[in-house]
């Protein structure tokens, strides 16, 4: 794996520098709006602007790096992030701060897009499977021990800004000195979204619930637990620890649904996140059971993605599985703008366990949802289902990484 992953050292050095600089920027801003009396809902809105820039963004950001190049287009994206970090101490404003983080959004977008066809264009066949796996590590890593820079906001508000924009800032460093060469523009053509339903309803629905879900958790999970009595610093470990369980817990799940009928996998996955959710609604208080069950809804929520592009994937032509990625990351995201504001509402509603209470009727919907389409649907035979492959929810580009999928495309 080291030998395959050297060459693109450069490009996994900046993702890594990136997520750890952004990656706890969602926990902050919803953190410090709390702070400040601000109600559940404008946090929830605030969180929708991120996701609602970073679909616009997937679907518009490639026509300028096709312009002006990629190094040009990750310098800008990242210039642009790192100085929106920086305003957010300059005014804080509940409107002001969406737009920053719509802005936010859109700019990661290109920098996903830009960093995942460049990481794309240099892994050889044999050696992609190693470079995903590198990219995956960067990409949770950072995010998971960024979260801990939200404790610098003990001394001064403003400072987990300013160390944001200094790592984003830094990111651009080994992009611009690589030596790598910038890929070529290449046209996938999309599925549409009635495609994709007709040939896998469980598979985009699956995907757009598991956004709901998410969006919900990124937007409001770190407000829950300090309304729980949570310190600061304790609120940061318990979402690492969220992101280090859906690590550790993808691998196993994801070796299970290629032994078994993948929709029995999904199926029990919603259902242990649906009992999970419930958990962490009924804990109340803090404590090592908490962490346990962030840990245990890490595990499963993350692998729901992966689990409903490789089930799409098992229902698709082989040259359509690329293309499908673009309408399945579209799902996610707009369920993912919907989630905070109703994750939000929930909270309003019930109480801070209405975040987990909305999550586990989320879940409840898709498990009944994969019950009705595993009764009438025929499964895929065992032989024939593709392999599982854990996969970010980033831009359809990071479905070019998948070994299986680019072969097999490429084999027709």
């Amino acid at each position: 794996m080291i030998a395959a992953i050297l060459p693109v050292r450069s490009l996994l050095s900046a993702i890594f520098m990136l997520m750890a600089g952004s990656g706890f920027l969602s926990t902050l801003i919803s953190l410090q709006l709390e702070g400040q009396g601000t109600t559940s809902l404008l946090i929830g809105l605030v969180a929708t602007a991120y996701f609602a820039g970073l679909t616009l963004g997937s679907l518009y950001v490639s026509r300028l790096i096709e312009r002006v190049g990629h190094i040009r287009a990750f310098a800008t994206f990242v210039s642009l992030f790192s100085a929106s970090t920086l305003a957010y101490a300059v005014q804080q404003d509940t409107a002001f701060w969406a737009s920053l983080r719509f802005v936010d959004g859109f700019c990661m977008a290109g920098v996903f897009v830009c960093l995942e066809s460049w990481l794309n264009d240099r892994a050889e066949p044999e050696t992609r499977g190693s470079v995903l796996a590198g990219y995956m590590i960067a990409l949770y890593a950072g995010q998971a021990i960024g979260q801990f820079l939200l404790n610098l906001s003990h001394d001064k508000p403003s400072m987990p800004f300013m160390a944001a924009s200094i790592l984003l800032s830094l990111a651009v460093i080994p992009v611009a000195m690589t030596r790598i060469a910038g890929p070529s523009p290449e046209a996938r053509p999309p599925l549409t979204m009635r495609r994709l339903y007709d040939v896998s309803p469980l598979g985009i629905v699956g995907a757009a619930i598991t956004g709901l879900m998410l969006g919900a958790f990124y937007a409001l999970g770190a407000v829950y637990v300090r309304r729980l009595g949570m310190s600061l610093s304790a609120a940061a470990f318990f979402m690492s620890i969220v992101i280090v369980g859906g690590i550790v817990l993808q691998w196993p799940i994801g070796r299970l649904s290629d032994r078994f009928d993948r929709r029995r996998v999904i199926v029990g996955t919603f259902a242990a996140a649906v009992v999970v959710s419930v958990g962490i609604a009924l804990a109340g208080t803090p404590g090592n059971l908490l962490l346990v069950f962030g840990g245990l809804f890490g595990g499963l929520t993350f692998a729901l993605y992966p689990l409903c592009v490789a089930h799409t994937n098992d229902r698709l032509s082989r040259e359509e599985r690329v293309g499908a990625s673009g309408g399945l990351v579209l799902a996610y995201s707009v369920g993912a703008a919907v989630g905070p504001v109703a994750g939000a509402t929930a909270m309003t509603a019930i109480g801070p366990s209405g975040l987990y209470v909305f999550i586990a009727l989320c879940a409840v919907g898709a498990l009944a949802f994969a019950l009705w389409r595993q009764r009438i649907a025929v499964p895929v035979p065992n032989a024939l289902q593709q392999p599982y492959q854990i996969l970010p929810r980033t831009t359809p580009m990071a479905a070019t990484l998948d070994p299986h999928a680019v072969e097999e495309a490429g084999s027709v």
